[in-house]
């Protein structure tokens, strides 16, 4: 996951551009502007683990080198890969619009669960954390929206979550909660739905939350904690967040239509897998261990 010159499933050979000034540099400086001209701005230094300081600079150069990857969408929509040179639109029941969709729902609360733990936490380690969080996953369900408009397709479906994917809710471990008992929290990212808005013309209180979401009172109490406190209940929460949505991820990076789809979500599962081992670790040193594995 080192070359991000170009995207090998585009066919393209042209270099790969998100539209954005992010430089893959250590994370403990990400708030540094990139392409600042002006006087450089003191790097972050957590205070504490060394080790930490490390695995999440590679987590957050790996994150910028997935969005970078990602971003040969534009061209991947554009039709230019393949033996043919065309690509067939995605259709509104396809894998890689139900992926688009489901994950973006998905993101919008681990951007809003990132965003408190900014805002409550003392640590520098977890500031870093979930400041890269916040930013990744930001950019990454923007990119998944980007690609609704561009197939035409609306942003929501009448579908049940994850229907895209096959079997029913229970197969996919969507019991853990409803829509209705997590009360539409509001994204600071987008202003949608934070827990899954229910498809239109579905009762809220019939939309099973997708695995490893957080229900309403458990993103209440998120909000609600400071330091210490919050620092362990984010990457609780956190934790199973990542390992609720790997189902998603592994299923569209094989089965998606589009190239740019199905390597997309391999490099957001690779990511993510690197985050939850992070995360893990810092639990243990806080003295704290993950909430039970999403089941299904």
């Amino acid at each position: 996951m080192t070359d991000t010159g170009s995207d090998p499933d585009t066919g393209s050979g042209m270099p790969a551009d998100t539209g954005t000034s992010v430089e893959p540099t250590a994370a403990v400086d990400a708030k540094t502007p990139a392409g600042n001209p002006g006087p450089t701005v003191p790097a972050r230094e957590p205070i504490g683990r060394s080790s930490h300081r490390t695995t999440v600079f590679l987590i957050a150069a790996g994150a910028v080198i997935l969005l970078l990857v990602g971003a040969t969408a534009g061209l991947a929509l554009s039709g230019r890969f393949g033996a043919s040179g065309t690509a067939a639109t995605p259709t509104s029941d396809s894998v890689d619009a139900g992926f688009a969709r489901d994950m973006a729902a998905h993101h919008d609360q681990g951007v809003l669960m990132a965003h408190y733990a900014e805002q409550n936490t003392t640590d520098p380690e977890i500031d870093v954390m979930a400041y890269d969080i916040g930013y990744t996953q930001t950019d990454q369900l923007g990119q998944m929206q980007g690609w609704l408009s561009l197939w035409d397709l609306p942003d929501s479906s009448t579908a049940p979550r994850m229907a895209w994917m096959g079997g029913t809710a229970s197969d996919h471990g969507m019991a853990m909660g409803t829509a209705a008992a997590a009360g539409g929290t509001t994204s600071a990212a987008s202003g949608a739905a934070g827990t899954g808005t229910a498809p239109s013309g579905v009762a809220a209180a019939e939309t099973p939350l997708m695995p490893g979401m957080a229900t309403d009172a458990e993103i209440a109490k998120l909000k609600g904690l400071k330091g210490n406190e919050s620092d362990i209940y984010f990457l609780q929460l956190m934790v199973r967040h990542h390992q609720g949505g790997a189902g998603m991820m592994q299923y569209a990076a094989e089965h998606a239509t589009l190239p740019v789809v199905r390597n997309f979500a391999d490099k957001m599962l690779q990511a993510q897998t690197a985050e939850i081992s992070v995360m893990t670790q810092m639990l243990a040193e806080h003295g704290a261990e993950p909430l039970p594995a999403p089941t299904g």
